[in-house]
């Protein structure tokens, strides 16, 4: 237990850095990806069109690679300083950017699951394409893509690690940080394990429980 007591210092920053990664990255992949969703089957062509090169682009491109650019192609572009809040900022767009294809992806298909005839049923009753989305297919959807869009969060926590590559705090960079303090690597890495598999059964707790509430009635 030394190498959690003798470093509480680092490992509540490096935590800390984790959830602000995670929750900021995830805030951005629901909001956009449930966007990108809709537009996938938006009626409109171009809509369909930009939302499908936004995904095709984006999700074949390596997690690696989406960092590099933000890291450093865009404060050269937007004349920005890097610094620590600005490398955070850009770690965290890099998330969510990339994760918001697969949300978008979990999205479209929970839409697809829900009966054709209810969308035209509302559209036949006046209700914009908007409307339609937001009061009728996405509040059904949601309800069946639940597992699918955990496993997406889950591989969201876990693409945090990336991060730390790009010099922003967080449990990937325990092994850098604490070998200089003379710390066992081994002892290190398996600490990050235990707290990322602690993590992600609290998501996996919150899918039963998401489930449990909005499961739907056979």
């Amino acid at each position: 237990m030394g190498v959690i007591t003798d470093n509480l210092d680092f490992w509540g920053e490096a935590l800390r850095g984790t959830l602000v990664l995670f929750f900021g990255g995830g805030l951005i992949a629901l909001i956009l990806g449930i966007i990108v969703g809709a537009m996938r089957v938006s009626p409109v062509p171009i809509a369909r069109a930009v939302g499908t090169a936004y995904v095709n682009t984006i999700r074949n491109t390596p997690l690696t690679l989406v960092f590099f650019g933000f890291a450093f192609t865009l404060p050269p572009l937007l004349d920005i300083r890097s610094s620590g809040g600005v490398q955070v900022a850009f770690a965290v767009a890099a998330l969510g950017i990339y994760t918001a294809t697969y949300v978008a992806e979990t999205v479209r298909s929970g839409i697809n699951t829900v009966p054709v005839g209810q969308a035209e049923a509302a559209r036949a009753l006046g209700l914009t394409f908007g409307q339609v989305m937001s009061l009728v297919v996405l509040p059904q959807a949601f309800r069946s893509v639940i597992p699918p869009m955990m496993s997406v969060f889950i591989a969201l926590l876990k693409n945090t690690t990336v991060a730390a590559g790009f010099s922003v705090m967080n449990l990937g960079s325990a092994r850098d940080w604490l070998s200089e303090r003379g710390e066992n690597q081994l002892v290190v890495i398996i600490c990050v394990m235990v707290i990322f598999v602690a993590l992600v059964l609290l998501l996996s707790w919150g899918q039963r429980t998401l489930e449990n509430r909005w499961k739907v009635a056979r």
